[in-house]
């Protein structure tokens, strides 16, 4: 059907895109950037991190650390809050892919933090199409998540977080009925640690040492037809990394820091090959099969890879972020995100500028490709935040 092949294409492009869309190659031998569904997942909400080149793992906490660690909410140093972010998505290939977030958290005393955020992803309109090729219907094909998350400290210096996320996939808008596909749903949990440690530098009036690990998205496997079957995985990651601060003077602040990531999904394996060159489906040469539960993929994510340990490599991403900020008001920065060749090729550098008022904040980040005609090209980002105090602890502060 014609349909049905539009909406395989439609998956392999909007539902896939992340990792596949920068492949420069299909060598199976070579290449073999690793899949999901529900990439959207993995885009970066906010202006801030966007601008640091997706880097958030242990930053500092703000309303947006549902996605980077929400352990870091348990050090935030408001009492609620909340963000709102915009991403026009995509704007290398189509204008009317975007990314709309909300976020919002409380504490509660010292030691604790509730938080929960929105994530609504808008793939535009697409044109189905029947067997003669002829229009049909428009449909406006969309994901969404909605999380909760509580944060408490351990200690002086060590928090944790526990995360839960309900994801809804409609990626044929419910145009398709003939050919027996549906809505995807997944409900899947994060993990987080934050440790934060004030340093004593001589000549610094203060700085700071933070560390940040989290593993998103443990969640069952998500299918778009009638079968009870889970069939595709969702992004399970690893992200973890330290950062450092420096209060320079009065004045300036100066931030700088690494994210490692790493997808916890099964690797690809290289299949066998007939005596034209093709490869014969689920006769596997090297590596493992990819046809396991989500537990065991998140296991065997570890040691799949067909090429080794320098395959597993290949998999770990990299951020790389400087910030700085004058007089806590005004925030200039910069960042490189690198992937290998190999696993996707997404190597970009990106800029951003904050600023800090009163209660009220604003982002704004611009990515630059490191590669011509890049998908990626001209996307920017957007974020307010609203961070307010106590009533009562703003009078006793003025009282004194």
């Amino acid at each position: 059907m014609r349909q049905v092949k539009f909406t395989l294409l439609f998956i392999f492009v909007c539902g896939f895109l992340t990792p596949k869309i920068f492949a420069q190659t299909s060598s199976q031998n070579s290449d073999r950037p690793i899949t999901t569904a529900v990439p959207f997942l993995m885009i970066a909400p906010d202006a801030r991190s966007g601008g640091m080149g997706n880097a958030g793992v242990s930053t500092s906490p703000d309303a947006f650390s549902m996605y980077w660690n929400p352990a870091k909410y348990a050090f935030i140093d408001k009492d609620f809050g909340f963000a709102l972010g915009y991403i026009p998505w995509l704007r290398g290939l189509v204008n009317d892919i975007n990314l709309a977030s909300v976020a919002g958290f409380k504490k509660f005393g010292d030691k604790q933090a509730v938080a929960a955020s929105l994530r609504f992803f808008s793939m535009g309109t697409v044109q189905f199409t029947n067997d003669q090729g002829e229009n049909t219907i428009q449909v406006k094909p969309s994901e969404f998540a909605i999380d909760a998350a509580y944060s408490r400290k351990f200690s002086k210096s060590i928090s944790g977080g526990v995360a839960g996320r309900y994801i809804y996939s409609n990626l044929t808008g419910g145009g398709d009925p003939k050919n027996d596909t549906k809505p995807g749903q997944s409900v899947a949990a994060d993990i987080s640690l934050y440790y934060h440690k004030e340093l004593e530098i001589k000549g610094l009036t203060g700085s700071w040492f933070d560390f940040g690990f989290d593993i998103s998205n443990i969640g069952a496997k998500i299918s778009y037809g009638s079968s009870s079957v889970k069939t595709d995985f969702i992004p399970t990651n690893l992200r973890l990394g330290p950062s450092m601060t420096l209060d320079i003077d009065e004045y300036n602040r100066l931030s700088f820091g690494i994210d490692f990531n790493k997808l916890l999904v099964p690797t690809p394996p290289i299949y066998k090959v007939d005596s034209f060159g093709q490869p014969v489906v689920g006769v596997i040469a090297k590596g493992k099969d990819p046809n396991v539960s989500a537990i065991s993929g998140i296991i065997q994510s570890f040691y799949d890879a067909p090429n080794g340990i320098s395959e597993e490599v290949q998999e770990v991403n990299l951020s790389a972020y400087g910030e700085y900020w004058y007089s806590k008001l005004f925030a200039i920065r910069g960042g490189y995100f690198y992937e290998s060749k190999h696993k996707g090729n997404r190597q970009y550098v990106t800029l951003g500028a904050g600023l800090r008022y009163n209660v009220f904040g604003l982002d704004f980040s611009y990515l630059i490709p490191m590669a011509a005609n890049n998908p990626l090209q001209n996307t920017m980002q957007f974020t307010l935040h609203f961070n307010f105090d106590q009533a009562g602890k703003k009078d006793k502060q003025t009282s004194k």
